[in-house]
């Protein structure tokens, strides 16, 4: 009976924590032991990483090179890297540098599930969707799905990481979407989810994505330009543009086509700097404009890439503040990070001789990028061009429905005085930005540079004693590429080749950027032509009324 009892005492008793549970498996240590190492493991950290700050920030102002790493720098660095492992675990560290596979992630998920209780987030006082169809939109198609769902409605899993611990975009959208109307309670029918490659846009052109809009594409032309015939794409939803920038075309191809100028072509980037006097900033200011000191700052700015190469330097100053704006060739790229690094490389070179030098940031506005600014509009950004037509005094009545003179008087008094008059700024025209933005979304540009690419000088004036009209448009900050960003997803890439200039000139780096900016430019002239002459006949009004106003719902039709 004894015996009984003391051999149930010993199974039931928990192991004390010195003893061994089994044999090769050591037990926790003690409780005090083991915060007192926490502890001194924190401690080492956050030595480690003044330390190695400290050391940085003085080869920074010496101009010492950052990559060579002293012996007392690599001490430090194994003590960073040894306590970090010590304190989070080797699981932890483990698990950021290796993607867990989905089926671990899933299995970690339905634990936590298990453990956790899940709160979903409340939704609106709205009307509720109906479950079948919400759930046919996304094409939930099994329990692991809305397993997932229900731990991003949760919040235990962030929306963004799905498409890292799914592996497939398509479907990390999918879930994403229903997450989105679950959560907020509002149908997102109507937003196409299939037909997209999400792929393409991982990582570069769009996070987060629930699905895509659309778009229509209309297309323009022939536009006759430089003796070369363009079908222009044009995504839209402004009823009348494209077939009004179409009668401008026919106007133009009438009248023997129009003709175009490349003047400038470089990216701009201008960071600001801050120095402990004003007599600092202007020596750095003298340094940069200085012809003897250029070859050395160019080899720095063009090693950061193959096509990109420095053309110069403006600075200007405020105060202890200096502002270098620099500009370079971009090759068909549109440019902002081929000239960005070319500009992070420099700064770093100037820490030699200007220790002082502190960067306040890589762009201080003085660029200036999406902003009206004096200074793109003077000195131009991006490729300056200027194109011009001379239209026949048939063509202005015929096709045009208007007189040479109407439209002369017109446009001093709309294009130049009322432009004036408003304090316009690089507006000088009827409504260039419309055909540009058209242009810029249908080819993969970015839409937010339509605010200086569209400045625009819009001139008219009669020739051949009165008989003809000549019309031009100065277009200084045309900011375009055909490689990189949105240039590369499939419809935009589509547009751009439909034009001839789809990818890299490989002939002629910056042939197919540049040509692409003459036929933004081309167009441009076509779309003012023609709604000048709208205005001048007093047609506005009515083409507006038939082809811009719709009762018909869109979404009944399509469902019909």
């Amino acid at each position: 009976m004894d015996v009984r009892r003391r051999h149930a005492e010993l199974v039931e008793a928990p192991l004390k924590p010195n003893k061994l549970h089994h044999a090769g498996k050591v037990a926790p240590p003690a409780p005090a032991a083991f915060h007192l190492t926490n502890a001194s493991s924190v401690v080492v950290f956050f030595s480690a990483v003044y330390y190695l700050l400290s050391r940085w920030r003085e080869k920074i102002r010496t101009g010492a090179p950052l990559h060579f790493v002293a012996p007392s720098e690599m001490v430090a660095i194994a003590s960073l890297v040894g306590s970090f492992v010590w304190f989070f675990g080797f699981d932890f560290v483990q698990s950021l540098i290796l993607r867990p596979s989905l089926e671990t992630w899933t299995n970690d998920e339905t634990e936590k599930a298990e453990e956790v209780i899940v709160v979903p987030l409340k939704p609106k006082m709205v009307e509720p969707i109906p479950e079948e169809k919400v759930i046919g939109t996304v094409n939930i198609t099994s329990a692991e799905d809305e397993e997932i769902i229900n731990s991003v409605v949760a919040g235990t899993t962030p929306s963004y990481s799905l498409e890292s611990k799914l592996g497939d975009c398509r479907r990390a959208a999918g879930i994403r979407r229903e997450a989105l109307q679950r959560a907020t309670g509002r149908s997102l029918e109507g937003l196409p989810l299939d037909g997209f490659d999400y792929q393409s846009i991982l990582g570069q052109c769009c996070e987060m994505p629930v699905g895509y809009v659309q778009i229509p594409v209309g297309i323009v032309g022939p536009l006759k330009l430089d003796g070369v015939e363009y079908t222009v794409p044009m995504a839209t939803t402004e009823g009348t543009l494209v077939a009004s920038t179409n009668r401008g075309c026919k106007a133009i191809a009438m009248s023997g086509g129009a003709t175009s100028v490349i003047l400038r072509d470089g990216m701009t980037r201008a960071p600001v700097v801050r120095f402990g006097t004003v007599t600092r900033a202007a020596d750095l200011k003298f340094f940069l404009e200085s012809p003897a000191n250029f070859d050395a700052i160019s080899a720095v700015f063009n090693s950061s890439s193959r096509f990109g190469r420095l053309q110069g330097i403006k600075c200007a100053i405020a105060g202890k503040n200096l502002y270098m704006r620099f500009s370079c060739s971009t090759g068909d790229a549109m440019g902002m990070n081929m000239v960005s690094k070319g500009v992070q490389n420099v700064l770093d070179f100037l820490h030699k001789d200007f220790p002082d030098i502190e960067v306040m940031g890589i762009s201080g506005n003085f660029c200036s990028d999406k902003k009206p600014a004096a200074m793109n509009w003077i000195e131009g950004r991006g490729k300056s061009v200027v194109c011009e037509a001379i239209l026949k005094g048939d063509v202005v009545r015929k096709i045009l429905k208007t007189s040479v003179e109407a439209l002369v008087e017109l446009n001093v008094l709309k294009n130049l005085t009322g432009s004036a008059m408003a304090g316009a700024l690089g507006g000088f025209n009827a409504h260039a930005s419309n055909i540009l933005t058209a242009i810029y979304i249908a080819t993969g540009q970015d839409p937010a540079q339509n605010v200086e690419s569209s400045h625009c000088l819009t001139m008219m004036e009669a020739v051949n004693e009165g008989q003809d009209l000549h019309v031009s448009v100065s277009m200084p900050c045309i900011e375009v590429g055909t490689v990189g960003g949105g240039t590369q997803l499939g419809s935009q890439s589509a547009c751009l080749n439909l034009l001839g200039v789809k990818g890299a000139n490989k002939k002629t780096p910056g042939d197919n950027s540049r040509q692409l900016a003459r036929i933004v430019a081309g167009s441009v002239l076509a779309g003012e032509i023609s709604l000048m002459s709208a205005l001048a006949a007093g047609h506005l009004v009515k083409s507006h009324m038939k082809y811009n106003r719709s009762s018909k719902d869109v979404l009944k039709v399509a469902s019909s």
